[in-house]
């Protein structure tokens, strides 16, 4: 016998859309979503899309009415449900501009709830394009299947961060040899905190492990890039909280 496809298909494109959603909610798409679907797929009326606004689950959407610059879509249901996401924060020292954007786009991807920039003694970036990393945090989004969108903060200083950041588990990544690899973690609400190129100064880490909450972890013998340590201690942490079972 003959198996029903799966619905909806995993090629139908996939938007992020500012909502919200509902049934036959008709949702107008802007140029750049419009020029994409229509100039670069080219679909046209009556074309299936799947949307989700970060707050609504995803829906099955129809193109309703199309021209070159712009298009309607009516969401028609709703085909999965809001997804719940962990509690989980990932502080990290900005990095060049080509790594920093892989790191938001894995990290979102990895499940992560909120981005929150760092700036330590040895940061060398210290500013970051918020609305480019928003932009990249849908990008993401919509590449690999969520449904919330993460956070991004303004990046704010180590120490004054360490003083305001709220309750559950810190674990930072200690590059200096005094810590070692976790086999259980404490469950979400949790912040994951990553250093620079250099890592944290001696002053910095005092001040971390004084922190409540703080736990020092060991992410293997190998030197890491900033990124690299910034997405191994997130996926550990995820793996750890149970976020990748099915």
């Amino acid at each position: 016998m003959a198996r029903t496809p799966a619905w909806p298909p995993a090629s139908l494109p996939r938007l992020y859309v500012d909502g919200p959603l509902g049934p036959d909610m008709p949702i107008a798409l802007d140029k750049a979503q419009a020029n994409y679907l229509g100039n670069v797929l080219r679909l046209a009326t009556g074309d299936d899309v799947l949307l989700f606004d970060g707050r609504h689950g995803e829906w099955h959407a129809r193109i309703t009415a199309a021209s070159r610059k712009a298009m309607q879509v009516h969401a028609v249901t709703q085909v999965r449900e809001q997804e719940t996401v962990p509690d989980v924060v990932l502080a990290f020292a900005p990095v060049k501009k080509g790594k920093v954007d892989f790191l938001i786009e894995k990290a979102v991807e990895l499940g992560v709830r909120h981005l929150q920039p760092v700036i330590t003694e040895r940061t060398i970036v210290r500013s970051l394009n918020l609305d480019r990393m928003r932009a990249h945090i849908i990008e993401a989004a919509e590449q690999c299947g969520r449904t919330a969108l993460a956070t991004i903060a303004e990046p704010v200083k180590l120490e004054r961060w360490l003083s305001t950041r709220g309750d559950g588990a810190l674990y930072f990544a200690d590059e200096s040899g005094g810590a070692h690899a976790l086999e259980k973690y404490a469950p979400p609400p949790a912040t994951i905190l990553t250093g620079p190129e250099g890592g944290f100064s001696d002053k910095e880490r005092e001040a971390i492990r004084a922190a409540p909450g703080s736990t020092a972890i060991s992410l293997g013998p190998r030197i890491l890039r900033a990124e690299t340590a910034a997405l191994a201690a997130l996926a550990i942490y995820m793996a750890s909280a149970g976020d990748w079972n099915d």
